[in-house]
């Protein structure tokens, strides 16, 4: 009896491989970069509209809380300090406790507006760590629902979000908006 090896798997070909579109990331791609970027925290006071257009619901003197445009899941929110620093022992006092307070707060908005059935929590100190931004310290605040961790980000590399950006901000800037927030 002669036995044949059973067939090899061949990999799909670029041709017949399934096509995702993300055309609002055109811009960054597209982006003509020169010198070093200028940092996405480090904003002065801004209007509705910058403000909008930046995503940040939220901004005092001391930390802002901004949507994060390249986003995890919907509502994925960055907390950061309106100083340029890249680790807490840098933060004031009065700097930690705003931004532990603004955490809090991101996290009572998001349940509000979205209903998230959990969170994850972190920041990345330095680029060994994952820090995009490793210069300005921030922390995520990611909303996680019940199957959102599917097939297609284990599979194709892909993350499915539900809600446009400006979507998200809308339902979150209100909530930030009537945020009274004293330390004292």
């Amino acid at each position: 009896m002669r036995r044949t090896k059973p067939p090899v798997a061949r990999p799909e070909s670029r041709q017949s491989a399934a096509r995702l579109w993300a055309p609002w990331r055109y811009a960054y791609l597209s982006a003509t970069r020169t010198g070093t970027p200028a940092c996405i925290f480090c904003v002065k006071r801004l209007a509705a509209a910058p403000r909008r257009k930046r995503l940040i619901v939220y901004a005092n003197p001391l930390a802002l809380v901004m949507l994060n445009r390249y986003p995890y899941t919907n509502g994925h929110l960055m907390v950061a300090a309106r100083r340029h620093v890249p680790s807490p022992d840098q933060l004031t006092r009065t700097e930690r406790a705003m931004i532990d307070e603004l955490i809090v707060q991101s996290i009572a908005g998001l349940r509000d507006a979205l209903r998230p059935a959990g969170f994850n929590l972190g920041a990345n100190l330095g680029r060994a760590a994952g820090a995009g931004i490793a210069d300005h310290l921030h922390w995520h605040v990611v909303p996680r629902w019940e199957g959102d961790s599917n097939f297609m980000p284990a599979i194709a590399s892909v993350r499915m979000l539900s809600q446009h950006l400006e979507q998200s901000f809308d339902r979150l800037a209100p909530r930030f908006k009537a945020m009274d927030i004293n330390l004292s």
